[in-house]
């Protein structure tokens, strides 16, 4: 029986190669690839009524698999009600085998799982190959329980790569599984690539 791969050992034995020769690289550590994965949840409307956030740090932490930190307010701006100090978003940074784990968990789970998917828009770059994907809903998520949230929480999720733009950006993860989007020219539905 053939041993199943996992998503960093099928990026090296086979994805590397076939970006080297698509991109027309010479230098084999010249291939672009993906650095760190963040985790972002929002929770400035939370901690200004004074609500527990605590369940989005448990919700976080079951995702990634790892304890994610509290990041507070630098300063204080009275427009927002925002004090020095006070919790705004829950964040979390994937490397190595968490992260390929988290990726593979994301193309293969996650994206299945929301309802009408037709693929991730190819626009969300921010032109240095970094993407940017949010989550409405966490439930989409298997670790998380929707029975037991109080409330549902959208989630931002950041792939760091070393792609020197966009379009190498686009053909890593493309490489790696992602559902880009391929829109026609006049009308019609968007297709999934």
């Amino acid at each position: 029986m053939a041993k199943l791969l996992t998503l960093r050992e099928k990026f090296t034995q086979s994805i590397l190669p076939e970006l080297q020769k698509e991109l027309k690289v010479k230098n084999f550590n010249a291939i672009p690839r993906v650095k760190m994965v963040k985790l972002n949840v929002g929770i400035g409307k939370l901690t200004g009524t004074g609500k527990d956030y605590s369940y989005v740090v448990d919700n976080i932490a079951a995702i990634s698999g790892q304890k994610p930190m509290v990041a507070k307010a630098r300063i204080a701006i009275s427009n927002f009600k925002l004090k020095k100090g006070q919790p705004v978003g829950v964040y979390v940074t994937l490397r190595g085998n968490r992260m390929y784990d988290f990726l593979n968990k994301l193309v293969n789970v996650v994206f299945p799982r929301v309802r009408d998917f037709r693929g991730i828009s190819p626009k969300s770059f921010d032109g240095n190959g970094n993407y940017t994907v949010a989550i409405r809903e966490s439930t989409v998520f298997t670790e998380i329980n929707p029975d037991d949230l109080s409330k549902i929480h959208g989630i931002e999720v950041t792939i760091v790569t070393s792609a020197k733009n966009d379009e190498e950006g686009r053909k890593l993860l493309k490489a790696m599984g992602f559902p880009f989007q391929e829109f026609k020219k006049r009308g019609g539905e968007p297709k999934v690539q």
